[in-house]
């Protein structure tokens, strides 16, 4: 760290990054972090760790970072957040999770959106790192990108305004997961606005290279649709809601569909009906690649993340029943991890 980012100036900024066994990911964040440039500005870094095995801490001391750890019986982002946030100093907290690399020339513009007392959260566009590495790295990046201007609600990655989160109680800390969205929820019923600006904010390391951590993923996202559309209203949160009644049609259609399929073909001792169900996702896909033109990725990668946004409709929705048959039987959901 430069020496504008000490512990005796009042910072400006307060960076929390948040992590779990991230190793060179975290270092990687940590040197992003250093990299900002704000002249005459202090800047103070807190990491929270939750609990690692690795050199995560050494890594953070390392890097002039105040480390705190917090090692909960039922841990999630939620809490390593709240914990960060309220050791921070600055009027504006710059979150950022352990796997991200931050453009560090995307501060200022950040920074300046902030000027608007009416804009509580600004983000921008996370992008994987190495879509390369995997089909899975590669369609989901697709996922990251949303269109910019006033949002709904951000991700992990966010600058918001300190007195914010503080009138709002910052994050809620019984959600595995959605946490950052349900936060949002109640920072635009407190009459603040959401701004995703049109430029990168973070490269991300998803790391996702076996089915087993897409579905996982998946199902995780499926939990915290209906955890979070269950405690926020529709009126705060109507894409999210939206999303999640159209999840529960989708995957219904999509297991009715395989199911019926593959009884046919077994009754009938013919492959046509497994045919024409494999048609039908594939027209689907494509008319999906067709809609997401303005992605700007390439025809291939538009028709798998097509064929994706379909397809994870069964495992999303396996989350979504599993939240409700726990709720309905007192049981608590642990933490469902996919790395």
């Amino acid at each position: 760290m430069s020496d504008r980012q000490t512990s005796s100036e009042q910072p400006q900024l307060s960076v929390v990054v948040i992590g779990r066994n991230e190793g060179a990911r975290l270092a990687r964040c940590f040197t992003s972090v250093g990299a900002i440039h704000l002249p005459d500005a202090a800047i103070e870094l807190i990491y929270v760790d939750s609990a690692s095995t690795d050199n995560s801490v050494e890594l953070a001391q390392g890097h002039g970072a105040k480390v705190i750890i917090v090692d909960p019986e039922r841990p999630c982002a939620a809490i390593g957040r709240n914990a960060g946030w309220r050791a921070a100093r600055g009027p504006i907290v710059l979150f950022l999770d352990g796997d991200t690399i931050l453009a560090p020339e995307f501060v200022p513009y950040a920074l300046r959106e902030l000027n608007d007392p009416r804009v509580g959260v600004v983000f921008g566009y996370r992008r994987e790192l190495h879509p390369e590495a995997s089909l899975y790295n590669r369609v989901l990046d697709l996922d990251w990108i949303i269109h910019p201007g006033e949002a709904e609600f951000c991700g992990g990655d966010a600058f918001i305004r300190r007195a914010v989160l503080e009138s709002v109680g910052g994050y809620n800390e019984r959600l595995i997961a959605g946490e950052d969205a349900e936060l949002c929820a109640r920072i635009r019923a407190a009459g603040y606005k959401i701004v995703c600006l049109d430029r990168t904010m973070v490269s991300h390391d998803l790391a996702i290279t076996h089915f087993n951590q897409y579905w996982r993923r998946a199902v995780r996202s499926g939990h915290a649709y209906a955890e979070v559309s269950s405690k926020s209203k529709p009126e705060h949160l109507p894409g999210w809601h939206r999303q999640t009644r159209l999840n529960r049609l989708k995957g219904t259609f999509m297991i009715v569909l395989l199911v019926v399929a593959s009884v046919l073909a077994i009754f009938t001792g013919s492959t046509m009906p497994v045919v024409v169900a494999c048609g039908i996702v594939a027209a689907l896909s494509l008319r999906t690649a067709a809609r997401t033109r303005w992605k700007r990725a390439d025809y291939p990668t538009r028709l798998l993340h097509g064929l994706h946004s379909h397809l994870v409709q069964i495992p999303t929705l396996i989350g979504q029943i599993q939240y409700f048959r726990n709720l309905a039987s007192g049981r608590t959901t642990e933490l469902i991890e996919y790395k």
